[in-house]
């Protein structure tokens, strides 16, 4: 059941994303940005952080490591027809965004309660606990480089 969820999945979407392996799938399978990346300017974290709006969990980005702007989407055997043709419609009307207004991946999230994060921040002051009361707020303040880094 999870192959052919994956594989309708696939069907849906050939002509608007990238399939670096043109073949049947068993349950999971690989897209690829490459190409709104070179057109548009959109990666796959953009598409990843768009999906989010539209009410999905993305999916692994950038891995197979072979694969450049990888997606890799594994539908699991329990989603009911509505659910993948929604997300297939949201990853359709995604890649149609990025063509027409790319400036809205590159901004994702709008609707969550966090909006796009500093990834380099991120990595550079790393929070792994949440302190309430004492947890450091580095809201203003920029990802400084560390010894580690050098």
């Amino acid at each position: 059941m999870a192959g052919r969820n994956a594989n309708y999945l696939l069907a849906r979407w050939g002509d608007a994303y990238g399939l670096p392996f043109d073949r049947l799938c068993m349950h999971e399978f690989v897209l690829s940005t490459r190409t709104l990346k070179r057109e548009h300017g959109v990666t796959a974290l953009d598409v990843a952080k768009r999906l989010m709006d539209y009410g999905f969990h993305p999916p692994t980005i950038y891995f197979p490591l072979v694969v450049p702007e990888a997606l890799m989407i594994e539908p699991t055997e329990t989603e009911a027809k509505e659910t993948l043709d929604a997300f297939a419609d949201a990853m359709l009307a995604i890649a149609a965004e990025a063509v027409e207004s790319p400036q809205v991946l590159k901004e994702a999230p709008h609707n969550r309660p966090v909006r796009r994060l500093d990834e380099a921040k991120a990595v550079k002051r790393l929070v792994v606990r949440y302190g309430f009361e004492e947890h450091p707020n580095l809201a203003g303040e920029a990802a400084v480089p560390t010894a580690a880094d050098s």
